[in-house]
């Protein structure tokens, strides 16, 4: 189990922790909540054992192997697949091991290797690590290029996947879903409600949370509280605690009045001292018990568009795209005020191009984009916050569109985003990307937009955050269009789900569990995102599901051909392995059995020529199954 005790942290001046106690059982899964710079990634930085504790003890069993998700990728050139496979760092010394072996004609150590490899799943780790990749998004094309022709998002995937991959007793993931789509999010909660050993999870993500986790551990007032249950049963936890709280702590306040007016009135009179003295003692004593601070640092909201039209935006027969590549053919959408929608689709499928061409970012390649007289878009994108001027303060960004306004207006509007103080005046270089994406979102607030293009606007926002824009959303009189892996936020703030798949965009009749279910049978029909199929009435669905059989039926036998040889593949490496664990007898080396071992090795070389064969053609099986299927992509 982990457990701490008594344990005091701190970092500079900032003490983060102090007299924390926790305590978490082998298997379980907790969520680690708190407000940013609380000290969560610091507490994953004692565990992983990157510095010790500055009062208190740590102590976790000295035989687990722990995962974490790094932060950083510093080997550019390796294949996607590799370093993924390098999370395993046994099995590749393993590997390693074993090529030097092979290499000295060490059959003794060959055979010990062998078996260390059997038993590290090594024969199956190239699949495996193939797999997690296809589960957050990458093609099998992707698995072979190198990390470095990878944006930053994608290769905090690869990280992630990394990490997945490393056999653990203690998996530690810091903002696992920052950088994913809700595809993978959906795949990602599958994978670590399967996971077998102990999670301890840092997430912005309540639904997230609430899926995967069994307990919470909250940092707050440099204190850890373990509440059982999801996020969603530890906030009712803390409502309720709160709540007693507030009212011991009412409670208290009248007893202290008393006690002060007690003090106040008798302190002078002889006859009274003692009874004085002996309250100012009981008044010392009396537990001071902290007023119930419930309130988010967060309080804002969209401020009201002057005009309206109607509709704001008006798109028909839409073909949208980069270039001259069409991404979505014949889109038709309007947009009234008072409209919720948000987009769902897999990643790739043209929903950030839609958003990008109904803000003006990109132009149609064809149909008719109207705009409404007094339409007023506001329009946030991970890119925005790049754009941000590095040198100025918040409270400079806001005069710059609003010159002629107050100044004390002004930072009482920006302090509504927690910027506050001297950090209303210090310039954003600095600032993180929570930071950055609470400044845009506030420039976009004082515009008075009516339209709202929201991309993915979540990203690095911690959870009041994320609650304060959910407020803000549902009180915003204009039209709201959000694509967001938030799916809180999507269930708060949208009344209508509009489908980005397969060329085309369509209302989606169903909730976010519809849609998990959905994403299942489009993975497993395997569509290419440019296909565009026939959509609408029960015909065209019938169409799609023989369509979709037909495929079956013509890749069966490739399918079975290659799980027939995967097969006779592992039979033959569990015989290997059973072979070189004989042959590391040292008994079998001595002269007298000269010729057992003669034929042993016979057999070895007998089988490993019988394992080359079968992978080769396990290959060929694999490379003919993905070329029909990608012939059949393109006939569809």
């Amino acid at each position: 189990m982990i457990r701490l005790n008594t344990l005091t942290l701190q970092r500079g001046p900032q003490r983060l922790l102090d007299g924390a106690d926790l305590t978490l059982h082998a298997g379980q899964k907790a969520g680690l909540v708190g407000a940013n710079g609380a000290g969560k990634s610091t507490l994953f930085a004692l565990l992983r054992g990157e510095f010790g504790p500055d009062g208190g003890d740590c102590s976790l069993p000295a035989d687990w192997r722990i995962a974490h998700m790094r932060q950083e990728v510093n080997t550019l050139e390796r294949r996607a697949v590799d370093y993924v496979l390098d999370g395993d760092v046994h099995l590749r010394r393993v590997q390693r091991d074993l090529a030097a072996a092979e290499a000295a004609h060490d059959g003794t150590a060959i055979a010990r290797l062998h078996v260390e490899l059997d038993s590290a799943d090594g024969y199956t780790a190239d699949a495996r690590a193939r797999k997690l990749l296809a589960g957050l998004g990458f093609l099998a094309s992707q698995m072979e290029l190198p990390v470095g022709d990878f944006s930053g998002g994608w290769r905090m995937r690869l990280n992630l996947a990394q990490a997945l991959m490393c056999p653990s007793d203690l998996l530690l993931l810091d903002e696992p879903t920052n950088h994913l789509d809700l595809d993978a999010i959906l795949w990602l909660e599958d994978w670590l409600k399967a996971y077998p050993g102990t999670l301890l999870l840092i997430s912005h993500d309540r639904d997230f949370l609430d899926a995967v986790v069994d307990h919470v551990a909250h940092l707050e007032q440099r204190k850890l509280t373990l509440y059982r249950g999801g996020y969603s049963a530890f906030e009712r936890t803390r409502a309720e605690r709160l709540a007693q709280q507030q009212q011991a702590y009412e409670k208290q306040q009248a007893q202290r009045a008393h006690m002060e007016k007690y003090i106040a009135r008798f302190r002078a009179q002889a006859t009274k001292a003692r009874q004085a003295q002996s309250r100012i003692k009981a008044l010392e004593r009396l537990e001071e018990l902290a007023p119930a601070h419930v309130d988010s640092p967060f309080e804002f909201g969209f401020r009201e568009a002057d005009k309206l039209s109607n509709p704001l935006l008006d798109l028909s027969e839409g073909r949208l795209g980069y270039g001259e590549r069409a991404v979505l053919q014949q889109v038709k959408l309007q947009l009234r005020p008072g409209a919720r929608l948000g987009l769902l689709g897999p990643n790739g499928a043209g929903k950030s191009t839609l958003i990008k061409t109904l803000a003006g970012e990109l132009a149609p390649l064809g149909g008719e984009l109207r705009c409404g007289e007094n339409l007023a878009i506001g329009y946030f994108a991970q890119h925005q916050l790049d754009a941000l001027d590095p040198k100025a303060s918040p409270l400079l960004h806001l005069q710059r569109i609003a010159p002629g306004e107050r100044e004390q207006t002004l930072r009482d509007f920006i302090g509504g985003f927690d910027f506050r103080g001297e950090r209303c005046d210090e310039p954003v270089l600095n600032f993180s990307g929570g930071e950055k994406a609470r400044l845009a979102l506030a420039l976009i607030a004082w515009q008075k937009p009516n339209l709202l293009l929201l991309d993915e606007p979540t990203n690095h926002l911690d959870l009041e955050m994320r609650l304060a824009l959910t407020l803000a959303l549902q009180e915003f009189s204009g039209a709201v269009l959000v694509v967001s892996h938030d799916r809180h936020l999507l269930k708060s703030t949208t009344d209508e789900f509009l489908l980005v798949a397969d060329g085309r965009v369509q209302s989606f009749d169903g909730d976010l569990d519809d849609y998990a279910r959905w994403l299942v049978d489009y993975r497993a029909r395997q569509v290419p995102v440019n296909e565009s199929p026939a959509v609408g009435d029960k015909t065209d669905k019938r169409a799609q599901r023989q369509a979709a059989a037909a495929q079956r039926q013509q890749l069966a036998p490739l399918r079975r051909e290659a799980e027939k040889l995967e097969k006779e593949l592992g039979t033959v490496h569990e015989a290997l392995a059973a072979l070189e664990t004989r042959l590391g007898d040292s008994a079998l080396y001595e002269a007298a059995r000269r010729d057992e071992l003669r034929e042993r090795l016979a057999d070895q070389a007998s089988l490993k020529a019988r394992e080359a064969d079968l992978e080769e053609r396990w290959l060929v099986a694999l490379e003919r199954l993905e070329d029909l299927q990608r012939q059949l992509e393109e006939v569809g």
